[in-house]
């Protein structure tokens, strides 16, 4: 592929042909990230593979159709193959237990709903993968997310994904400035998922077809439960369910199976008003619950900011922002009180039901589509 005539630079920002572009490309050995690598492969670019061990295949944590689980590892091969360049297999399981799954379990007892992935993100791919990358002498790395980097005014920017409904945005919150230089999404700008099978068709690639992964990598059919009580034995004391007096209304088989927001499976009955769990209370091994109204919150503290914004972040008193305070829910509307250099309070226009400690909150261009950076929500008010 020949150069912009209008701009002098390729399809990844580069004033040089495809073929003097070295990319290293992320492959989970799923259809997104193999079509990325195809495509890429196919316009000339010196292409370069590389997926992640990241847990042992033959441990209780893993299972078939796990993200970089064995089957996965072998289907990047192939894809790598196929369109004729080069894949390395890189053994990252030390690295992505102490950097994401004892957390992970540590998170839970501690009461918190953590989201892994963006960790994942965060400390081993956008981090030890990335610094391979530029060993590896490539000028960028490219992955499979669903999200847009676009060159602003002032610097590379982070924006939500054409489509909707793939928007990652949520999970890479915590991309730092450098990073977002250094990275390529090309398929942030697809209006759709079977936009991207179409191309791998086009490819003739194997995993055309190939279903989504859906769960936590590392956890067994959704049953993070389990996973804990393997990774740290007793994590499942049984303890009571409380109402917000105090009151005993039942028991359960450990703190670590409930999550904020949580109506379903309490195993309590003879009650004329569902319930929903409204707090966690790992030291006292509680679960508290309430009604509905209980869940609801303005206030929401926020540490660890990542800020991409153009200005400094405490160089406002407020910031007018959206935001989401977890990953299926739209932005809304709130404003962001700098506490500190990494430390917020967010203000929600709208209260929001089921907001938890562990999870993210994210910050959005209000009406538009960049993403501003964000946080980790560490106690509810």
């Amino acid at each position: 592929m020949a150069l912009d005539t209008t701009t002098g630079l390729n399809s990844l920002g580069f004033a040089k042909p495809p073929s003097q572009t070295r990319v290293v490309v992320a492959m989970s050995g799923g259809v997104d990230s193999s079509v990325v690598a195809a495509e890429l492969a196919a316009e000339g670019y010196d292409v370069v593979g590389v997926t992640l061990q990241l847990y042992d295949h033959g441990a209780a944590l893993a299972k078939k159709g796990a993200c970089c689980a064995g089957r996965d590892i072998h289907d990047a091969r192939r894809v790598a193959e196929s369109m004729g360049f080069p894949h390395y297999v890189l053994d990252y399981e030390n690295r992505f237990r102490e950097a994401v799954i004892d957390e992970f379990a540590d998170s839970y007892l501690g009461g918190a709903t953590p989201v892994p992935c963006i960790r994942c993100n965060e400390r081993v791919k956008f981090r030890d993968l990335l610094e391979t990358a530029k060993d590896l002498d490539a000028d960028c790395m490219a992955t499979g997310h669903y999200i847009r980097r676009e060159d602003g005014p002032a610097k590379a920017e982070l924006h939500m994904a054409a489509d909707p409904a793939r928007d990652q945005s949520y999970f890479l919150f915590s991309t730092k400035q450098e990073q977002l230089d250094y990275l390529r999404f090309p398929l942030g700008g697809l209006v759709s998922k079977a936009e991207t099978r179409a191309l791998a068709a086009k490819h003739g690639l194997p995993v055309a077809d190939k279903p989504d992964s859906q769960d936590i990598c590392f956890v067994p059919n959704g049953d993070y439960a389990s996973v804990i009580e393997k990774l740290r034995p007793g994590a499942g004391e049984p303890g009571d369910i409380v109402d917000m007096e105090g009151r005993v209304v039942g028991s359960h088989e450990g703190v670590i199976r409930y999550t904020i927001g949580q109506r379903r499976g309490l195993g309590i009955g003879g009650l004329s008003d569902p319930l929903y769990v409204v707090k966690l209370d790992p030291d006292a091994r509680r679960v508290v619950v309430g009604p509905k109204s209980a869940l609801a919150t303005r206030t929401v503290p926020v540490r660890e900011i990542n800020w991409l914004g153009d200005e400094p972040f405490e160089s406002r008193d407020a910031w007018e922002v959206s935001v989401r305070v977890r990953s299926t829910r739209m932005p809304a509307e709130a404003i962001l009180r700098p506490t500190g250099p990494d430390t917020a309070e967010v203000e929600l226009v709208q209260a929001e039901e089921g907001v938890s400690p562990g999870q993210a909150c994210v910050f959005y261009e209000t009406g538009g589509t960049r993403v501003f950076g964000g946080g980790w929500i560490w106690r509810g008010k």
